[in-house]
């Protein structure tokens, strides 16, 4: 039995040796050290996981729909700035461009001004010359000619009064002379009133001719302009963006445009006009051969009666 208490007693005195020595070895004041427990390590890597998560399904939800018509800010800058109406480009275009569009429009204006005058002129001369050679053509003398157009104007009554003008200048020589040469004078006289009738009915057309063959080369020039300035823009901006270059190009095109529109309609109304005056006169040359047929009808009558005369004697 004192053997065993003895062992007891030293047993239990190295391990009371043991604990002060690992008493002494810690600071003082500090907490024992405890090993972290498994769990909350996995809560802490957790932890930042899920901030990602829901960053993921925020970008992963769409964005809420833009309302129709509607776009983004950057995208607005992107659309067309200037008004493209055709008064919006001359508004916005280049000074040189402008001119040329203004003096397209008032060739176009000149065009259907022309045209509205010389088609009632023409129509108005067609209707007078034709009654003026259905008077000639109804007439057996040159005075009965005259009388049917005393109270009519144009070329048909200044032609019958030319003829019996001439006629009464060379009234006394007749009676020693042949008609051949009353004849000469008489053509010549209505040949003169007929080329000045021409003259006068083609006047203004020679305008249209003008205007059909350069008004295309004029819109050209304003949209070679136009074009230069839109590049010239284009390198100043240092972009190719459509905002940038369809304002400046679409201006410039409008120029060609307005070209063509006061071309077409000149070239077609003069040539037109060029007919309607060949045919007018056609007309006139049918009144002036009229007239030479009564000049040599009343000559003929003048000779004749001299030798019924005689032969009554």
């Amino acid at each position: 039995m004192s053997r065993h208490c003895l062992l007891a007693a030293f047993v239990a005195s190295v391990i009371l040796a043991a604990t002060g020595a690992m008493t002494q070895e810690q600071p003082a004041g500090a907490a024992p050290a405890v090993e972290a427990p498994a769990a909350p390590t996995e809560a802490a890597q957790a932890a930042p996981a899920a901030p990602a998560s829901a960053t993921t399904a925020a970008s992963a939800t769409p964005a809420p729909a833009l309302p129709a018509g509607a776009a983004p800010a950057g995208a607005m800058e992107l659309n067309l700035p200037h008004d493209l109406s055709p008064w919006g480009m001359f508004m916005a275009a280049d000074i040189i461009v402008k001119a040329v569009m203004i003096g397209l429009a008032f060739a176009s204006l000149v065009t259907w001004t022309i045209w509205l005058a010389k088609s009632l002129e023409i129509f108005g001369g067609k209707l007078r010359i034709r009654r003026a050679v259905r008077a000639i053509g109804d007439a057996a003398t040159l005075k009965q000619a005259s009388r049917a157009l005393d109270r009519g104007g144009g070329p048909g009554a200044l032609l019958v009064r030319a003829a019996e003008e001439e006629t009464a200048l060379s009234a006394g020589a007749l009676d020693h002379v042949g008609g051949d040469g009353l004849k000469e004078r008489v053509n010549s006289r209505l040949s003169r009133i007929e080329a000045a009738a021409s003259r006068r009915m083609s006047r203004g057309t020679g305008l249209l001719a003008t205007i059909g063959s350069t008004a295309p080369f004029v819109g050209l020039f304003g949209t070679v302009w136009g074009i230069m300035n839109a590049f010239i823009g284009i390198s100043q901006a240092q972009t190719t963006n459509l905002a940038v270059v369809a304002p400046g190009i679409a201006e410039a095109l409008l120029a060609t445009a307005m070209g063509l529109v006061a071309a077409i309609p000149a070239v077609v109304i003069y040539n037109v006009f060029a007919r309607s005056i060949a045919g007018y006169r056609q007309v006139l040359a049918d009144a002036s051969a009229g007239v030479e047929r009564l000049v040599s009808r009343d000559l003929d009558f003048r000779s004749v009666a001299p030798a019924t005369a005689v032969a009554a004697e």
